[in-house]
């Protein structure tokens, strides 16, 4: 066990460490108006589905050297269904609105200019009235013990001097 902890944190140390850029790698900054996007069907699991025929659509922009995170413009017309986050999701609404119902049974309404975080590994039950549009910035979760680590690690960089038990 002890190995592998070494080994995850060797491997979580690397991961941090700066990369040479060369040319034909992909830019340092991805830039586009979120409405010149092409989005394309993606259709929602008919077994989520519980009122209507929601058609959503989304259009990738970009996504992370390493994979963990990307962002990405999702609409949706009219319908209710539940959506399980796989990953950390967090969203801007653009335009429309959407009544969401997290597993705890808190509701939310969401409209343009909201913001709003959705914890991978749960669901939601999202009812869009009309039409809804948002920016998507998805992140995938680190596995635990590795987010163990990077939680240690951040205590004891604390600027407050308490370190991870203070």
């Amino acid at each position: 066990m002890a190995l592998k902890l070494l080994l995850v944190s060797m491997a979580g140390a690397l991961a941090t460490l700066p990369k040479e850029r060369h040319l034909g790698e992909r830019a340092p900054v991805v830039a586009a108006n979120s409405g010149m996007l092409v989005l394309k069907p993606a259709p929602i699991n008919p077994d989520w589905i519980i009122r209507g025929t929601p058609m959503a659509r989304v259009g990738d922009h970009s996504t992370s050297t390493d994979e963990a995170s990307s962002t990405a413009v999702w609409d949706c017309t009219a319908g209710e269904f539940r959506w399980y986050f796989g990953w950390d999701e967090t969203v801007v609404i653009q335009e429309g609105e959407v009544h969401v119902t997290a597993e705890d049974g808190s509701e939310r309404v969401l409209r343009a200019g909201d913001i709003a975080y959705f914890r991978g590994g749960t669901w939601a039950t999202w009812r869009v009235d009309n039409y809804v549009r948002k920016i998507a910035f998805l992140r995938k979760p680190f596995p635990e013990p590795l987010a163990t680590l990077y939680r240690i690690r951040n205590a004891l960089r604390s600027p407050s001097g308490r370190g991870f038990f203070g």
